[in-house]
């Protein structure tokens, strides 16, 4: 077992590169089935605990606006630290914190403390930003026909916790109330211990580092020599451009609905398994359709996934809007296809960064891109309970869908950009 941070001192064969590669593949995959079950916890009872701990339907957007900002400061911080220490200090650090977030979020609700909440919160969201921080860990290494495979294989690892976590959380209430605990902080206990697995995960297996391997490896293949200091993040890339769009505007659409929907069954007397199942079901369809959206993405490009997100998110809205407040099986096929909407979105954004960014610049620019997409989700989050207490449910569903849309425009933007360069379409070539 290579046992060090730093990258090998000799040029990798074509076969040393793959099996470092797979190597760091396959601890990402691990770390991510963690990683998944640490997110679940704000996705499924958040809300519900936000609404219990400071009163009102409008507050219940309080937590996906307050663990997304917590998200936002840690991709910055995340990509940053991932640029000069490499992928697994920025990873591990960015899971301590989660972990950290996570155990004030239990210990607030022993107290009752709003303030306790509101800033672990915050904190918790460190761990979902570097949930998603770590599917670029697959990339560094990958050959560039395979780099959306490499993104689908560490999302759909992801499934198993993310999707394990809200059909345990009745369980786990029940667990929490066994000793005495708020049932709600159950779920939040089994992410403090999820990411700080995550975290041990990474920091005994991911070396040597795969970004650091691959920027000296760029380095040696560079004509004339790479220089030291990296340029600036390229934001202003066309590439860039269009998957930071496609991202974020599937992010606020995702947020808000699903943000609201555990609210919304808990006002139609759903008890706190049936909302676990929806979220379950919705969660897996965020992630376990990655393998095929991957190779979709390196089969036809970019851009037409990126179309199907828009769709598919639309319908998610027009199905949630239509569906009635006691049926959960209605309720299910809406969120289920907002993750599928989100996952389409996602894969193909992150497949149009990676294209249009360099090794030496490639965790900052991820980082800063991962900042947009975690504070325009904090607003869709925020934005949501007020909505939904001014008007309704339905109407935040259909604004969600109709948002969407807005992608179209992008995507034509950058089909014309790549065909002025002379390619038909943006692929992983």
């Amino acid at each position: 077992m290579i046992a060090v941070d730093d990258p090998p001192d000799a040029p990798l064969t074509d076969e040393a590169r793959h099996a470092l590669f797979r190597r760091s593949l396959t601890v990402v995959v691990i770390s991510q089935i963690f990683g998944g079950a640490g997110l679940a916890a704000g996705v499924t009872v958040g809300a519900l605990l936000a609404q219990d701990t400071l009163g009102g339907a409008g507050t219940a957007g309080l937590p996906a606006a307050l663990f997304t900002l917590g998200s936002a400061l840690s991709a910055f911080t995340v990509g940053r630290l991932s640029q000069r220490a490499g992928r697994r200090r920025g990873l591990v650090a960015g899971f301590a914190a989660g972990a950290a977030g996570a155990a004030g979020i239990v210990l607030a609700a022993v107290l009752d403390s709003p303030s306790l909440l509101l800033l672990s919160l915050f904190v918790y969201g460190s761990g979902t930003a570097t949930n998603l921080q770590a599917r670029y860990a697959g990339t560094d290494l990958a050959p560039a026909r395979r780099r959306a495979t490499a993104v689908s294989v560490a999302m759909v690892s992801t499934t198993a916790g993310a999707v394990a976590g809200p059909l345990s959380v009745e369980s786990l209430g029940n667990a929490a109330a066994a000793v005495n605990l708020p049932a709600l902080a159950g779920p939040f206990a089994l992410a403090a211990v999820a990411y700080g697995m995550a975290g041990l995960i990474l920091f005994l297996f991911l070396r040597p580092d795969p970004y650091l391997t691959a920027l000296r490896e760029a380095s040696r293949a560079a004509t004339p020599p790479a220089t030291k200091r990296p340029a600036r993040p390229a934001i202003a890339h066309p590439g860039v451009a269009a998957g930071a769009t496609v991202m974020v505007l599937t992010q606020i659409a995702m947020v808000a609905i699903m943000t609201m929907t555990p609210v919304h069954m808990r006002q139609h007397h759903h008890d706190l398994g049936q909302i676990g199942f929806v979220i379950s079901m919705h969660i897996a369809a965020m992630f376990l359709p990655s393998l095929l959206t991957g190779r979709l993405v390196d089969r036809l490009g970019c851009l037409p996934v990126a179309a199907a997100a828009a769709a598919t998110l639309l319908a998610a809205g027009v199905v949630a809007a239509a569906s009635p407040g006691d049926s959960m099986a209605w309720l299910t096929v809406a969120l289920v296809l907002l993750g599928l909407g989100w996952n389409f979105g996602l894969i193909s954004g992150t497949a149009l960064i990676v294209e249009s960014t360099g090794i030496a610049t490639r965790a900052r620019t991820q980082g800063t891109i991962d900042v947009l997409i975690a504070i325009t989700g904090a607003g869709g989050g925020a934005i949501s309970g007020l909505v939904v207490d001014a008007t309704s449910y339905a109407t935040l569903s259909v604004g969600g869908g109709l948002l969407a849309l807005l992608l179209i425009p992008a995507l034509v933007r950058q089909h014309r950009a790549t065909s002025a360069t002379g390619h038909r379409r943006v692929s992983m070539s």
